[in-house]
């Protein structure tokens, strides 16, 4: 008979996890996205993964690739508010949160709200603002909250940001600091699109725009349980190390100067129990590892000033790493 370690029984108040809660939000979610976004169902599947950790994504894309469809497309299929902040050089940190503005009918000053006081918050071109507007980032991605003259607001749950950065342009633009880079969940690339999908998008788009006609089929109350039951999930103790493995490796690497910080430890294994969730499993094995590694790890690394431009070497590092580091097996 064989013992499946990592699938060790798991019980939730004297009953089995409901992972086929998971299974079906991500099945929902998937499917009415790809309606508009097509032919990315696995990058929409990792997408999925930081919105139930309660993370935030960095898409680095050339422009015209869909960020900005993909983002509303999220919003509309769960029914969350949405706002659109274009950075520029000029944005204020007060644009982003809002201000205290005096009404002279009350005789008293009234909070105006800003755009980051919605659930999905598309964050375009946001190395286009200076760092002082960056930062204003910070708490909320953290936080869940922001700070408007000494009084504290809590936001909307869910919150989720999506920022987009151009890669190709530099002109005009701000690094974003190593600080701001850790508190984005994931960064990934949409890619383009291959022949055979691009004739499918030129279909779907030659009358009407599918963005118009979705549908919201995710309820609140299923946000909430993906949301507050996925890090139940089992991981098992050989898992856990191995992680630990793949985040030691980075810090010994000859090639990076800063390695994964014990944040990044944390992300990438509630990630991988995200993962098992919405692959209908609730216990944790070493793929679902592997397959969130590098969208969670590479943009945190900070490489040697010696190593050759790429915007590509952090992911080719992580890819090293899952290559060199013995993967753990079920005991029989």
């Amino acid at each position: 008979m064989k013992l499946l370690k990592f699938a060790l029984s798991y019980n939730l108040g004297g009953k089995e996890m409901e992972v086929v809660k998971f299974q079906e939000f991500r099945k929902k979610v998937n499917e009415n996205v790809s309606k508009v976004i097509i032919g990315k169902r696995h990058k929409i599947n990792k997408i999925i993964v930081a919105f139930i950790c309660g993370g935030h994504v960095l898409l680095e894309d050339v422009p015209g690739l869909g960020k900005t469809k993909l983002a509303r497309s999220l919003s509309k299929t769960m029914g969350c508010d949405f706002k659109r902040i274009q950075f520029t050089p000029d944005l204020l940190p007060s644009d982003l949160t809002g201000i205290y503005m005096y009404n002279q009918k009350e005789l008293d000053f009234t909070f105006k709200k800003g755009p980051l006081l919605s659930n999905i918050v598309l964050a375009d071109e946001i190395n286009r603002a200076t760092p002082r507007t960056q930062s204003a980032l910070l708490e909320c991605m953290e936080e869940k909250q922001i700070t408007v003259e000494g009084n504290t607001i809590p936001l909307s749950s869910p919150f989720f940001v999506i920022a987009t950065q151009n890669p190709v342009e530099q002109f005009g633009t701000f690094p974003l600091p190593e600080a701001q880079l850790d508190r984005f969940f994931i960064k990934l690339s949409l890619g383009y699109p291959n022949m055979t999908e691009e004739l499918d998008m030129m279909g779907r788009f030659q009358q009407e725009d599918p963005l118009e006609t979705l549908e919201t089929i995710v309820t609140l109350e299923e946000i909430k349980f993906v949301q507050e039951n996925y890090n139940k999930i089992h991981i098992d103790k050989n898992i856990k190390e191995y992680i630990l493995n793949i985040i030691t490796e980075t810090r010994a690497s000859d090639k990076v100067r800063v390695g994964c910080s014990p944040r990044s430890t944390l992300a990438l294994m509630r990630a991988s129990q995200a993962m098992a969730a919405i692959n209908g499993r609730d216990y944790v094995i070493p793929e679902d590892v592997k397959s969130m590694a590098v969208e969670v790890l590479a943009h945190r690394l900070v490489l040697n000033n010696d190593i050759s431009y790429d915007a590509d070497q952090g992911e080719k590092i992580i890819e090293d790493i899952l290559k060199k580091i013995n993967t753990p097996l079920e005991e029989i």
